[in-house]
């Protein structure tokens, strides 16, 4: 299994990043390999997680066992709460802090 995490810190990289995130699934069920994929997202892209239609693509997403950060600096300097996130997002603490975790953990990094 190869683990990926997506970095997604600018807003009008989403639509790019969840395309990516299609494409390397696609690829996996052609080619038999799994994927354990995690989009961390930070900064500017916070806001992303209070758009609807991307709010959509993430519970798809979230249903077929993407995972889904959000950085909590991140949230308070952009005034969104957890109750404003999607179903099943996780809070981390420290955005950075996470990447450098899931790298530790042998997720490559993909930069949105």
């Amino acid at each position: 299994m190869h683990k990926v995490v997506f970095h997604i810190d600018e807003p009008e990289k989403w639509p790019h990043t969840l395309s990516n995130i299609t494409n390397l699934l696609d690829y996996g069920k052609v080619n038999q390999e799994t994927y354990e994929i995690v989009v961390l997202v930070n900064g500017d892209a916070i806001t992303g997680y209070l758009d609807e239609t991307l709010r959509n693509s993430i519970e798809q997403f979230n249903e077929e066992g993407i995972g889904f950060h959000a950085c909590n600096n991140s949230m308070n300097s952009h005034h969104v709460k957890a109750t404003d996130l999607p179903e099943n997002v996780e809070i981390v603490s420290a955005g950075v802090a996470d990447l450098v975790s899931l790298q530790e953990q042998g997720f490559a990094y993909v930069k949105a």
